[in-house]
């Protein structure tokens, strides 16, 4: 009977073969399928006198022909190429909002030209077509940044649904692992194999890897566990399905779901490069772009609220409607400092200037209106969050910082003192008081007389010293190289008489006026809400192009220009272009190390499915070959069979 036991065993491994064989081929084409291989092994021999007969063939088994080292190595390369052509892919995009600097349609180019149409207003302050210019360049500025701001808010917001949409299939993933992972057990505790369901379920793993960052561990009867992003998702048949929300800042995390614990730092998978790139990448060029937009409306907005256009001074301005009222909310926009409010008595031409006192972390909205109320001649209040002044009648204000016509204070004992006049426009960095001091007595343009200059109210050094005696005409200019000029009228002057000049760099060095939107240009405070003010677009004599009392020159809407090539303590110390330019180069240069990354990592993973395919893969004419050793063996012991049997039948006759 062992005969028969030989032939039996040869052809059940000979059908298995064949079996194992045709599973092979009708997979040939399916992707994450390993090859699988029957393994022999030569049964139990009996001994039978001196002789060691062979009991035929076992099947010991039927295995998938893989390496686990290059498979992790795959799925790792996988989870790193679905990270990097995320990043990759929405830095095009972005890359495509920005343009190219050179563009005509690029925000560089609208800098320029806002700058440029500043300079061309500096040569005729008071032209209509160069006061519209500005205002229209103004407008396709703020039209681009807002349009860029637009564009990563949007990306943004759709990065959010993107991660939300992964975190679904995530899911749908995990539950196909657990349930696979329940199926391959039951079948391999009994002693089966479950290999297409492992090659199933492995394939899961794979698809889960381009997804997010995953661990694996091997367990018994074939089980495979999952980590990704540190949280076990698949334990055994168990799931732990996750969640995407938002956190402070604005940033996207990973949570169990229902947990409320985010984990933003996740690596691997395309989710990994959408929370990069929500929470750094695109967050890093959003806020450098913010942090441009808030630059050039500070800058410009610090200088236009101290002019006048050539509409002249102010009966009523009215500011911004705050989202807080209290000073020490507005930020790092508000100082400790003064205002200078210069009034102007329209029916007797004097012209008077008042300091408002602020201190950021205790004056509101509603103190400061207090404080410009008590000033005889004008009227503040606050509504809606909105700094509202007004004139009395016959009345005028602005915020200019030139000098008053007459000096600010002084003691003068001569008999007839003499009248002092004060102009221009004052070219310092800081506000100063000039105090101006006699030395002698007499006549102006007689004797000896001469006047000192001292800065810091005359607690200073001697910054100029003049003749007013002999050689001095009654009404020549005195001009102290600050911008400041005097002029003497006939008069007497006692020994040690002085007068002391107010001279202002800058009229709110405070910088509420620019926080609250009093007189400004340009109103906002980031590239998605930066627009021009109504006031200077309905009324284009409005733009602030005068620093001077008569209210001719070009000093401001200059300086405004100027700003083109002023470095920026906030863009760190570079130009609004350099800035810009910075921005856009290293988008340039993430992409360009995106791609090689990508390129890099498509090329090795490219290898590595070379390699699988080597040892994993189904070639055709391979099981084509074993398919005639088998289909043969199977003939062969079928044969071998039907000669046992003829054998057999022989013997019993001849009995």
């Amino acid at each position: 009977m062992d005969s028969f036991s030989i032939g039996l065993s040869g052809l059940d491994a000979a059908q298995k073969a064949l079996d194992t064989i045709g599973n092979n081929i009708a997979n040939a084409a399916t992707e994450g399928y390993h090859r699988q291989k029957i393994v022999l092994n030569p049964a139990y021999s009996s001994q039978i006198g001196s002789f060691l007969l062979g009991g035929g063939v076992d099947v010991a088994g039927i295995t998938r022909m893989m390496n686990r080292f290059l498979e992790q190595e795959i799925m790792r390369q996988q989870s790193s190429l679905g990270q990097v052509a995320q990043e990759f892919s929405t830095l095009r995009t972005v890359e495509a909002a920005f343009g190219e600097i050179s563009s005509d349609s690029s925000l560089n180019t609208a800098m320029d030209k806002f700058f440029n149409a500043l300079a061309d207003l500096s040569t005729d302050p008071t032209g209509l077509i160069w006061q519209s210019q500005a205002i229209t360049a103004a407008q396709t500025m703020a039209y681009q940044f807002r349009t860029l701001g637009e564009t990563l808010t949007t990306l943004e917001d759709e990065i959010r649904l993107e991660a939300e949409n992964t975190i679904g299939q995530i899911n749908v993933l995990i539950n196909g692992i657990a349930e696979l992972n329940h199926k391959i057990e039951g079948i391999e505790i009994t002693g089966g194999h479950a290999h297409n369901l492992s090659d199933q379920r492995d394939r899961y793993i794979i698809e889960l890897s381009e997804l997010i960052g995953i661990q694996t561990q091997a367990m018994d009867y074939g089980v495979v566990n999952v980590t990704a992003a540190g949280i076990p998702v698949v334990t055994n048949a168990s799931v732990t399905e996750l969640e995407v929300g938002l956190i402070s800042g604005g940033n996207i995390g990973v949570s169990v779901a229902g947990g409320g614990t985010f984990i933003t730092e996740v690596q691997g998978g395309s989710l990994g490069g959408l929370l990069i790139l929500r929470n750094e990448i695109l967050s890093d060029i959003h806020n450098d772009l913010n942090n441009l937009a808030a630059a050039i409306i500070q800058q410009i907005n610090r200088y236009h609220v101290q002019g006048v256009g050539s509409d002249g001074s102010f009966t009523e301005l009215t500011g911004w409607s705050m989202p807080s009222e209290n000073l020490a909310d507005l930020g790092d926009a508000v100082t400790d400092g003064s205002i200078y409010i210069r009034l102007t008595n329209t029916s007797t031409g004097e012209i008077t200037r008042h300091a408002i006192a602020v201190d950021r972390t205790t004056d509101s909205l509603t103190t400061i209106a207090a404080d410009i109320s008590a000033i005889t001649g004008l009227d503040a209040w606050v509504s809606a969050s909105q700094l509202h002044i007004q004139a009395d009648s016959d009345y005028e204000f602005d915020f200019l910082p030139c000098v008053l016509p007459e000096p600010t204070a002084g003691t003068l004992t001569g008999a007839s003192p003499p009248e002092i006049s004060v102009s221009g426009i004052y070219t310092g960095a800081i506000n100063d008081t000039f105090r101006f001091t006699v030395s002698g007595a007499g006549s102006v343009g007689n004797g000896t007389l001469q006047l000192e200059v001292r800065d810091a109210g005359g607690a200073g050094d001697v910054i100029a010293t003049f003749n007013i005696g002999s050689g001095y005409a009654a009404g020549d200019l005195l001009d102290l190289g600050n911008g400041i000029k005097i002029s003497l009228g006939v008069g007497d002057f006692g020994a040690g008489d002085n007068f002391d000049v107010d001279a202002f760099a800058g009229s709110d060095t405070s910088g509420v006026l620019a926080a609250i939107g009093i007189n400004t240009f340009l109103s906002g405070n980031s590239a998605l809400n930066i627009a021009v003010c109504s006031d200077i677009s309905n009324t284009p004599g409005r733009i602030a192009t005068c620093l001077g009392a008569d209210m001719t020159d070009n000093r401001n809407v200059f300086r405004m220009a100027e700003l083109k090539n002023e470095s920026f303590g906030s863009l760190n110390s570079m130009t609004p272009g350099q800035f810009y330019r910075r921005l856009v180069t290293d988008i340039g240069q993430q992409i360009n190390l995106k791609q090689i990354q990508n390129d890099n990592i498509r090329i090795m993973v490219n290898n590595l499915a070379n390699q699988q395919a080597e040892i994993s893969g189904v070639n055709i004419n391979d099981e084509a070959t074993q398919m005639l050793v088998f289909e043969q063996m199977y003939q062969a012991m079928a044969k071998y069979l039907n000669t046992i049997q003829t054998f057999i039948s022989a013997i019993l006759e001849i009995i």
